[in-house]
Parts: structure tokens; C-alpha cells; sequence
């Protein structure tokens, strides 16, 4: 069964910082390009970073500089550092493969609220 259990998210004010955490089970998690996802209300899931299975990251146009996904093979988790956060970075953020397979639920999401 897969899994995505997200976590670190929470409420700061604008130039504050958060790290999110992913903890993915049920997949061969070295193999899989992995990535965080975001959805604000009224608006669709968006792609936030991503990071391939050797190392190579890719930043959405709004976060790059600010934001850094990582991942530990080892623990089966991939992270997001969350640096100069700004109010609309205020979602719910979600990871997942990279290659989203539709028939495998999303995680419940961590809420992150910046306030300005």
C-alpha cells in the first residue's frame, strides 16, 4: 500500500522559515523522481520542486531561491526547506512521485499558513 504521510507544516509570518517532511512507503523510493506539490484555495494543485533519483533538483519560477527539496533514501523521505516565505506561499502542501499515478491517493497534505 502506498503511502505519503506529510508533516512540518504550520503558521509563520512572512520571511519566516518551515521544513516539511514526506515520509513515502510502499514504493521502491530510490527509483521514483520525487516532488512537492501545492494547492491554495481556489486554485489547482501546483508543482513546487522536484528532485530526480540522483539528485537533480528543478524549482517552480515563484519559489526558486527561496525553497530547497532534498531526500534520504535511507529514511524514505523527501524534505522541502522553506526559506523568506511570503503570504502566497500560504497552501496545502503535498508530495508524491514526480509521475503522479492517478489510481494512488494523495497524503492528507500539512497546511502552511504565512501571514503577512
Amino acid at each position: 500500500q502506498v503511502q505519503f504521510v506529510e508533516s512540518g507544516g504550520g503558521f509563520v509570518q512572512a520571511g519566516g522559515s518551515l521544513r516539511l517532511s514526506c515520509a513515502v512507503s510502499g514504493i521502491a523510493f530510490s527509483l521514483n523522481t520525487m516532488a512537492w506539490y501545492r494547492q491554495a484555495p481556489g486554485n489547482q494543485r501546483e508543482l513546487v520542486a522536484r528532485i530526480t533519483t540522483g539528485g537533480t533538483t528543478n524549482y517552480a519560477d515563484s519559489v526558486k531561491g527561496r525553497f530547497t527539496i532534498s531526500r534520504d533514501n535511507a529514511k524514505n523521505t523527501v524534505y522541502l526547506q522553506m526559506n523568506s516565505l511570503k503570504p502566497e506561499d500560504t497552501a496545502v502542501y503535498y508530495c508524491n512521485r514526480f509521475v503522479v499515478v492517478t489510481s494512488v491517493p494523495w497524503g492528507q497534505g500539512t497546511q502552511v499558513t504565512v501571514s503577512a
